[in-house]
Parts: structure tokens; sequence; C-alpha cells
């Protein structure tokens, strides 16, 4: 891994002169940062890729539990006084991110200052961006599912562009994020389009009228 030692460009939502200090590591596809049951110390920051949590519980397979992209933060857990990683990461591609140190955060956290209160912001919307998942999979059906973690990929909504390019990912990725099989991702994804939901163009296009399968049950 490369590293180095400077200022974190402005974060998307904060001040531009804002700044996180941390090492800068350089992970190529699919290798591991981090895995479940590590001590937690540290935090991450997404400069540039995509990284994958996955968390696993005794006698079940590992469950995809976030896609993670730019200006994205993980691990923060540790700042809640978790000792241990909750889950495994892994870089979807060649990934820039930024290690920031524990300590380093709960100093720059106490500041209380609009840099501070935004990433607390942010922090409160990730948990509970995490536990509306966890609601979804009990409470939805997967067709919903699909279309809500495309929407969450996309960062869609009523107010967003028409539509918005994603990455390519997997069925089988898809499945593990939905909580469903793959053969079902493949029929949903033909679905949504069929019906212009979606379309293929090198990434996944997210179109907004996707939003509409979460209105149709």
């Amino acid at each position: 891994m490369k590293h180095t030692d400077q200022l974190v460009p402005p974060l998307s939502g904060f001040s531009s002169g804002a700044g996180l200090r941390g090492k800068v590591s350089i992970y190529r596809e699919k290798q591991t940062i981090y895995t479940q049951g590590a001590p937690a110390t540290t935090l991450f920051y997404i400069q540039k890729g995509g990284v994958r949590l996955t968390t696993r519980t005794e006698h079940q397979p590992s469950v995809v539990t976030a896609i993670l992209g730019a200006n994205d933060f993980f691990g923060e857990l540790c700042l809640a006084g978790y000792p241990l990683r909750m889950s495994t990461a892994v870089a979807l591609t060649t990934s820039s991110i930024r290690i920031i140190q524990k300590e380093k955060m709960l100093q720059m956290l106490r500041k209380k200052n609009q840099t501070s209160n935004s990433l607390v912001a942010y922090l409160l919307s990730s948990i509970k961006n995490y536990q509306d998942h966890v609601a979804d999979l009990l409470t939805s059906s997967a067709e919903q599912r699909l279309a809500r973690v495309l929407l969450r990929l996309a960062h869609l909504d009523e107010n967003g562009p028409a539509f918005v390019e994603i990455p390519v990912l997997s069925h089988q990725v898809l499945a593990e994020m939905v909580g469903t099989t793959r053969p079902r991702v493949n029929v949903f994804m033909n679905r949504f389009r069929k019906e212009g939901f979606i379309n293929y163009d090198g990434g996944i296009e997210v179109h907004k009228s996707l939003l509409t399968v979460l209105q149709s049950h």
C-alpha cells in the first residue's frame, strides 16, 4: 500500500476550509481493509473508489450490509466505544482511503465547530441509514429492497436528477445486500430494465422513476 500524509480535500457538505489529517492508503481491488473481530482503533474516509462491508453471524454466511463510495466514512463505530470491528471491509475497486486515528477524530469532534457539527450529522445519518436498511430486510418485499438499494447507491430521491450512473455490481453482491437469491435479482433487474427504471451503459443508470416501485406494493 502507498501512504501519504496530508490534509483531506474538502468533504462533501463541509466548509471549504475543513480538513482531516491521516495517512492515505491505496488498496487494490478485493483487498481486505479490516476483518470482523479485529481491534477498532481507526476510522476511514474514502477519497476515491468503493468499499463493501459484510457481517457474519455464527452458522450463517456473510451478508453485505453496505456498499460505500467517495466521501463516505466507515469504521466509525469505534467512536462509540466499540472495541472490535463489527464487519469486514473489502475494496471493490482500486481505492484511495484515508485512515484516521480514533483519538485524532475525537479531538476534532470536541472542538464543536462547523466541521465537527457536520461530521456528527453525517455519522448520525449513517447510523440511521443502517437501521433503515435492517428494517427494510424485515418489512419490505425483495423487489422493493432491491429498488431501495439501487436508489441509495445512486443517492436518488424525488428532488434528484432524472438518473444517476453507478458502478456495475454483480447480481450476487446485490442479492447479498437485499437478502434474496441471485436468480430473483436477475428477474427483478430485467423487469426494472424493461420498465425503463434502469439502463446498462458501462455502469448502471438508475432512473428516478424507480421510486414508483417503493409505492407499488
